[in-house]
């Protein structure tokens, strides 16, 4: 087991001494609020603390240390003059809650990073304010909805989502009370204009699409789609997870999109991981943007405001305007690349994934689709051919050799999925290493299968039972060690 505070603890060790109270004896508490025995924490010295916390800072996988390959998760390096941007105290000692004519040069970036989402992704008209991709969903669900009953179309209760979606789509859905109908792709992993002729009618509200999709392919009949939606009466919403394949080379709003939402925390370099915060950008075109959430940012001839209310909004969704300091740390990344080098960045990223695609393909792995693909690609693996090993054990040997997992198990509709997205931050020679890792395990699952499917070997945790894992999970350390 490795070493804790507790297991290292010896009595009477300190690593700081603290001053005498000031508080004069006179000054008794009451009974009520003190201690009726000490703290059970551990005993240790200033030098043990310091290695107990710098060790568990070198466990951690991240972008700053390892090749982080999570499909659909855009999993790319965060530049550190964006972080130096974000934290400056001018804006992260600004209170949330201070008037607008306090704020002008915090309320300007913000405005001009509003500027240049609309810019990159065509749409008229945004709110900052969700807290993730999956909030700003459900700002679509309750856009789509005030629309409709300011339409007096309410019976439009159903939304439709292909099978290969994000998890969050049909929840987001779910969640603001519609009825769910889930469409199968085609043999080439896209939207089947079939399946959707057959379920569109007067009672579709919206068509949720992914683009590109998450087989990392692009809708090449998106164009048609969305004549279908619209020909119906319904609107389109664009989960805009995968932008960083499109910036500056294509524009949703240009596809027939009427609504998306942008994750900063993938495509626009915000850090990403560890339980948040995020910022889900919600987009809308002209038709829908009196139905946006406040507050607002508004451009006066002198001065920018906050506008906190509106006629036809649907009200706030969260107690400010939105996650600033990764607000900021996006408008430090745009300015960081300007227009030239976004489209850069998408178009490298686009290259790496399929030079990833074409190498991985010839070390063993399969691609699900094995056409060009976009900024991910996805491989199905066949156990039967490997001795028994699926795509879990690969995932955890490659932990062995210093690289993260890619995504596996998703999108559902492939069998064994993994899903590799290299992102534009990630150089040949890692790419190269990452594909003679993989080859070398698969020629493994020849030889030596049991390594593989006991993996990790080398990590402080190794194979986890995870079906007790998850019935009965160890949330904290016991305080009698």
């Amino acid at each position: 087991m490795e070493p804790t505070l507790f297991t290292t603890s010896k009595p009477g060790a300190r690593a700081a001494w603290f001053p005498k109270s000031k508080i004069h004896p006179s000054q008794k508490l009451r009974q009520a609020l003190l201690r009726q025995k000490a703290p059970r924490l551990p005993e240790v010295e200033e030098l043990d603390t310091v290695r107990h916390f710098t060790r568990l800072s070198q466990l951690n996988f991240s972008v700053d240390t390892n090749f982080y390959p999570l499909g659909s998760c855009t999993m790319k390096y965060n530049p550190k003059a964006c972080f130096r941007f974000a934290q400056h105290a001018k804006f992260s000692n600004t209170h949330p809650l201070a008037p607008a004519s306090n704020n002008q040069g915090l309320l300007a970036i913000l405005k001009g990073l509003e500027d240049a989402l609309l810019e990159i992704t065509g749409m008229d008209a945004l709110t900052l304010a969700p807290a993730a991709g999956a909030h700003a969903e459900l700002t679509g669900i309750l856009t789509t909805r005030a629309y409709f009953e300011d339409l007096k179309k309410t019976g439009r209760n159903k939304i439709i989502i292909p099978d290969s979606a994000h998890g969050t789509n049909p929840a987001s859905a779910a969640l603001g009370g519609y009825k769910i109908v889930t469409i199968r792709s085609n043999q080439r992993g896209r939207v089947s204009l079939d399946e959707l002729k057959r379920v569109l009618d007067d009672k579709t509200a919206l068509l949720m699409m992914t683009v590109p999709n998450t087989l990392g392919l692009f809708e090449d009949e998106i164009l048609e789609v969305a004549r279908l939606v619209h020909n119906a009466g319904a609107l389109m919403y664009f989960d805009g997870a995968n932008m960083n394949a499109l910036m500056g080379v294509v524009k949703p709003g240009d596809l027939g999109c009427d609504m998306m939402h942008l994750n900063l925390h993938k495509t626009f370099s915000v850090p990403h991981g560890g339980g948040g915060p995020g910022a889900g950008v919600f987009l809308v075109k002209k038709h829908l943007e009196a139905y946006l959430p406040m507050p607002r940012i508004i451009k006066t001839q002198d001065s920018y405001q906050l506008q906190e209310r509106a006629p036809k909004s649907i009200g706030r969704i969260r107690a400010f305007f939105g996650s600033v300091g990764n607000l900021l740390w996006a408008a430090g990344y745009i300015g960081l690349l300007g227009k030239e080098g976004l489209t850069q960045a998408s178009r490298r990223a686009v290259i790496n994934a399929n030079y990833l695609r074409k190498t991985l393909s010839e070390a063993g792995l399969k691609p699900h689709i094995d056409e060009p693909c976009m900024h991910e690609c996805v491989f199905t693996l066949d156990p039967k051919a490997f001795n028994g090993v699926r795509t879990t054990d690969i995932a955890k040997r490659l932990l062995d050799h210093g690289f993260h997992a890619p995504t596996i198990y998703f999108p559902l509709i492939v069998p064994e999925a993994i899903m590799v997205e290299p992102t534009e931050t990630e150089s040949q020679e890692t790419l190269d290493a990452f594909t003679r890792t993989v080859g070398d395990i698969l020629k493994e699952a020849l030889r030596d299968p049991d390594k593989v499917k006991n993996a990790p070997h080398t990590l402080p945790v190794t194979r986890l039972d995870e079906v007790t894992a998850a019935r009965k999970p160890v949330l904290k350390e016991p305080l009698n060690q």
